[in-house]
């Protein structure tokens, strides 16, 4: 039952966090310190980033977000010297960390960290540090987290790139298994969203060349494997065909050797390989377009933080950052209207509860090593439960964070204090809510039709290039690629919209023909793409399929 509360293979994130954790507490209270020792927790919630990463791409993101951190609580505690800066230099830094996160793909915990470590510095008490020994402090917790996060290169240096690949081959089993419905459409882009994620790992995420002939070259050709059994499937024209059980069990077979793959010199690197997402100047110009999910996560938070911090004031509310923290919370990552709502009743709830836990734990007034454990339990526990019920681990978040911000939870009238964050957060949470609202990304369903249009763009080099018969060419697989990626981006807009109040989901679903036409059209000329290029579709029917293409691209 107890498994049911966390994803499985969830523990060694919880065990780093720990460790980090609990490693800075224990040192600020081996040195006398302890403020500094929780101070160097907040560097620690680098350990949290990138956990999925190739180990010297995930070298290069922890150290981004390790200075981001230290950058963002200097900035926090000199925004505090004149208080009616607090709010928008909050604001400003949580929207530009929203954005860069968004756009280059950063992942959880995202942006949220970066600004609640701004918003913190506000009302942290550090008045006998100086803010240079502050950033330093927060620095060194990130370096230890880097230290940490980076020991697995010296036991498995290919391990993330394993399990992208492993992850793939499940999806594309999965699909392979899924009869044909609507549960099809989602198993597909499934399975074509892990695949693209793997090739990211094996191509993108790689600041220097492998060795041909070594695991990445091995991983690289099982995932080419997995990438033809996933074409071969969506172009087959008999959903339930007969060849659908052994590209399954195929699928699941790589997904063990790719758990195995060793040095193997014998496997050469394939020849032309996907490419993997848009490279960073690329994905920012995207990010800055006008009605681009990113620019409006960040529109959104900061426009919510800045208001947040000044409504938490308007009612007396001493240390505004909890209501700045809620409100990016709940916008941050550009959930949907229905999901947006659910994070934040979820936040409330759990805030509630973790109010009491941290009212307890305050009471018995934990000190030395037996706060640092409790610190590691707490930091534990929310990384376990956050990602399957997001509602407990706020519980943990709340009272880890109220320890923090408390330098070790010794307070000497906690219930005046909890009181106020319970009202912080309800005020951060309605105010994102109606920023969420307020700020949108254009009429009901323009976002599915700007989407839809931009896929009608991208299918037209990919389908010149078929019938010119150069789909293997560096430009080819550069529009292929481009395809692809606006297949995620349309299906990513349907399902905002779809999610959200009345009219927008009305309007979603009256698109939807023409978003799962547009889908399928796409895949089934990626799919085509490859057949062509591995000789396993003649030239007679690349040119009826050409045609066919042709027709169903003036049809959408």
């Amino acid at each position: 039952m107890l498994q049911s509360l966390w994803v499985p293979g969830r523990w060694p994130v919880a065990l780093r966090a720990a460790v980090c954790t609990g490693a800075c507490v224990a040192g600020g209270w081996a040195a006398g310190d302890l403020a500094a020792g929780f101070l160097a927790v907040i560097g620690a919630f680098t350990s949290l980033y990138a956990s999925d990463r190739p180990y010297l791409n995930r070298a290069a993101v922890l150290a981004g977000v390790a200075l981001s951190l230290a950058a963002a609580v200097v900035a926090g505690i000199e925004a505090h010297r004149a208080p009616v800066l607090a709010a928008p230099v909050v604001a400003l830094i949580a929207a530009a960390a929203t954005f860069l996160s968004a756009a280059l793909r950063i992942g959880p915990p995202g942006a949220y960290l970066i600004a609640l470590a701004c918003a913190a510095g506000t009302a942290l008490p550090t008045a006998h540090l100086g803010p240079w020994r502050i950033g330093a402090l927060v620095l060194a917790g990130g370096a230890f987290a880097w230290c940490v996060h980076m020991a697995g290169a010296l036991f498995d240096p290919r391990g993330p790139e394993r399990a992208a690949v492993r992850r793939a081959a499940e999806a594309v089993a999965a699909f392979c298994e899924t009869p044909a419905g609507l549960h099809a459409v989602h198993a597909r882009h499934a399975a074509a969203l892990a695949l693209h994620e793997a090739w990211a790992a094996l191509v993108a995420f790689r600041p220097v060349a492998g060795r041909p002939d070594g695991v990445r070259a091995a991983l690289r050709a099982l995932a080419l494997e997995l990438h033809q059994l996933f074409a071969a499937r969506v172009a087959a024209a008999d959903p339930a065909a007969a060849q659908a059980v052994p590209a399954a069990a195929r699928a699941r077979a790589i997904a063990g050797e790719a758990a195995a793959v060793r040095r193997r010199p014998g496997r050469p690197a394939p020849g032309r390989v996907p490419l993997g997402p848009p490279a960073a100047g690329e994905a920012l110009r995207e990010a800055l377009a006008p009605g681009a999910p990113a620019r409006v996560a960040a529109v959104r938070v900061g426009a919510a933080a800045l208001l947040a911090g000044y409504a938490a004031g308007a009612f007396g509310l001493e240390r505004v950052y909890w209501s700045i923290a809620a409100a990016v919370l709940v916008l941050h990552q550009g959930l949907a209207w229905r999901r947006a709502v659910r994070r934040a009743g979820e936040r409330i709830v759990g805030t509630g509860a973790g109010l009491v836990l941290a009212a307890g734990l305050i009471a018995l007034r934990p000190a030395g090593l037996v706060l640092a454990a409790v610190m590691m339990a707490l930091q534990a526990v929310t990384e376990l439960t956050v990602t399957r019920r997001y509602a407990l681990a706020v519980v943990f978040i709340t009272c880890s964070a109220l320890m923090v911000s408390s330098g070790g939870g010794h307070v000497a009238d906690a219930g005046p204090l909890l009181l106020a964050r319970g009202g912080d957060t309800v005020i951060g949470c309605l105010v994102g809510l109606i920023v969420h609202l307020s700020v949108s990304p254009g009429p009901p369903a323009a976002p599915i039709r700007r989407e839809l249009e931009r896929l009608r763009a991208a299918v037209r080099p990919v389908l010149d290039r078929l019938a010119a018969g150069e789909v293997a060419l560096d430009e080819a697989r550069r529009v292929r690629r481009d395809l692809q990626h606006r297949i995620f981006a349309l299906d990513a807009a349907y399902d905002v919209e779809v999610s959200g109040p009345g009219p927008r989901r009305r309007g979603a679903e009256d698109l939807w023909p023409q978003v799962a036409a547009a889908e399928r059209l796409g895949y089934r000329l990626l799919a085509a793409c490859w057949a062509a290029e591995t000789g396993a579709a003649a030239p007679a029917d690349t040119a009826a399929s050409v045609a066919e293409f042709e027709t169903a691209l003036a049809e959408l």
